[in-house]
């Protein structure tokens, strides 16, 4: 294998999922370590490699180079100034912390060490999002008046055993999934001027946030990020309209999917979506209204770790800040804070932290 050493800390869905199979899939990488507490799976599905019983066990190897924080959210914020004070490179999943404040203090600790914080903001890679961003690129739609972007779910039933339906520091839809789709929405408009919103708990019995709508406004635009827990029939992923036309697209990006089916096997059609599953453009030609079918880019996370290497071996800038994952953060908060005064909240980003 050889390359820039990486260990992965947790071997959860994040762990199984979302980090190890890309590490062992990027040309570069070597995925060289896990910290499992009290199992030993990610070694039967990657032989070679060495198990550890914590971060600080970890942190002794120092042929690790880069350390991915791959823990429920709670613990993110602690484990990756461990990390980054033993002078080490930290990938964090998303949400990088559980507030902007935590993520300000990140940076501060990334600042003092000399390293890298990385966050985990995998959903740039998606292939809709991906389409979107040509398609607003080659003006398809002209001006853009309003986008939605939805992730909504079918999950009537609380489940509080599970961490994320907890309740507390770091659960919730809102940093689950809202922390995805405000970044896509910055990544494509900007900074907004101001943010309203609502954030909700909808579910009988439910502990933690289950529902929210963030709308991010700009001049002469609304963008949209909403989920929530009680949609047996979703709404479209996107929709988007401009003074040229719209967009629709139907349906998630497939790799998560079929990486919780297959056993987390990276292929090179993972994120190939179906002809069935392509979004819609609608556009006005002299009058009239045409419709096309718009192929789907195709979908690869591995872009992301690919990114972390190259932004390691100096080559090109992080794929993600953490002054990105701080605006983020910030949005949400916004967002709490419009839900609560019943109105919209000024955005005031004179405050941002250095990098």
């Amino acid at each position: 294998m050889g390359g820039i050493r990486a260990g992965v800390v947790g071997f959860g869905l994040a762990g199984q999922v979302f980090h190890a199979p890309m590490i062992d899939a990027v040309d570069g990488l070597e995925l060289a370590g896990v910290v499992e507490r009290s199992k030993r799976e990610a070694e039967a599905r990657y032989p070679g490699i060495r198990t550890y019983a914590s971060l600080e066990a970890m942190l002794e190897d120092r042929t690790l180079e880069l350390i991915v924080i791959a823990t429920p959210n709670d613990a993110h914020a602690v484990l990756a100034k461990q990390a980054l004070a033993a002078g080490r490179n930290v990938v964090v999943d998303k949400p990088v912390g559980n507030s902007s404040d935590e993520i300000a203090a990140m940076m501060a600790a990334a600042r003092a060490s000399g390293r890298k914080l990385i966050p985990y903001h995998n959903r740039r890679f998606d292939g809709d999002f991906m389409t979107l961003c040509e398609l607003l690129c080659e003006k398809k739609l002209g001006e853009v008046a309003y986008l939605e972007s939805t992730f909504d779910r079918w999950r009537p039933a609380p489940k509080p055993e599970v961490w994320r339906d907890a309740g507390g520091p770091g659960t919730g839809t809102l940093l689950d999934l809202g922390t995805h789709l405000v970044d896509q929405i910055i990544q494509l408009f900007g900074l907004p001027d101001a943010v309203s919103g609502e954030v909700l708990i909808e579910r009988a019995h439910a502990r933690a946030v289950d529902s929210f709508t963030v709308r991010l406004h700009y001049p002469g635009r609304i963008a949209t990020a909403s989920a929530n827990c009680l949609s047996a029939q979703p709404r479209p992923r996107y929709r988007v309209r401009g003074d040229k036309g719209d967009f629709v697209k139907w349906g998630l990006d497939p790799q998560e999917e079929r990486l919780r089916s297959n056993g987390s096997r990276v292929t090179d059609d993972l994120g190939v979506e179906t002809e069935s599953a392509w979004g819609v453009l609608a556009t006005d030609e002299d009058g009239r209204i045409y419709k096309r079918s718009v192929p789907t880019l195709v979908g690869d996370y591995r872009k992301y770790y690919a990114g972390v290497r190259d932004a390691l071996l100096g080559k090109v800038a992080l794929p993600v800040t953490a002054l990105e994952a701080w605006r983020v953060a910030r949005v949400l908060e916004m967002a709490e804070e419009s839900t609560r005064k019943r109105g919209w909240v000024e955005c005031d980003w004179a405050t941002e932290p250095a990098e």
